[in-house]
């Protein structure tokens, strides 16, 4: 993921020329970037559970913290800390990551407002400056790289906290307070590295996202 991560946007920054021909083109290459982005943060989550390389702590650290430091220039150490929170209360007004705001704009700002600050936004301007004395545009800048992270945030809180944690008149089937999405395994993958079957993650946190559609087999069988 991080290796396609470089070659998109190395290619996008400093290979792509913007104009009518690229029409087709640099939508595919905002998509991919999104996604990647997404895979991104999803190698840092498990990163943070241990499930990236189990029983190796320093090698989980040094991965997450170099998916987050490319994504947005997150701190990995805090936002692991957040993000147990998270599971400790999931659903509550304890849950960093849980909003009284049940529609999806007004909960996803702040979430935004929560993690995204001026540190992001210092490293982020350095990124841009090492970019444009690199050469490249500014208009590659904007549309190929700065859009598909701003994309990605959305995609992954729509589909990795939204969906799977909004309460609703049905319900949730245990404390962890999470649904898992009904989408087959290649939606899965494409929305959010199957990080939308949620309620499997939370029963079993130490899975990493790769192996989320057996376990959602096997809990299925189970029941």
């Amino acid at each position: 993921v991080i290796g396609a991560w470089a070659a998109v946007h190395g290619y996008a920054l400093f290979v792509h020329e913007l104009g009518r021909s690229s029409l087709i083109v640099a939508p595919l290459l905002i998509a991919a970037a999104c996604w990647l982005n997404v895979g991104l943060f999803i190698i840092a989550h498990d990163a943070m559970h241990g499930s990236l390389a189990p029983h190796r702590p320093r090698v989980n650290r040094a991965f997450g913290r170099v998916a987050l430091g490319l994504y947005a220039g997150f701190w990995f150490d805090s936002l692991r800390k957040s993000h147990f929170e998270h599971h400790r209360r999931p659903g509550t007004a304890d849950d960093p990551d849980f909003s009284a705001h049940r529609h999806l704009f007004p909960w996803y700002a702040g979430f935004i407002r929560r993690y995204f600050g001026w540190p992001q936004l210092l490293v982020l301007a350095a990124a841009t400056a090492v970019l444009r004395l690199a050469g490249a545009p500014m208009a590659n800048i904007l549309l190929l790289w700065a859009a598909p992270a701003m994309l990605s945030s959305l995609q992954l809180f729509y589909f990795g906290t939204f969906l799977p944690h909004r309460p609703d008149e049905q319900g949730f089937a245990d404390d962890h307070r999470a649904r898992s999405s009904a989408f087959g395994w290649l939606v899965s993958l494409l929305s959010c590295y199957h990080f939308g079957y949620h309620h499997e993650h939370h029963l079993a946190p130490h899975v990493p996202w790769w192996r989320l559609p057996a376990e959602r087999r096997r809990t299925a069988l189970a029941r």
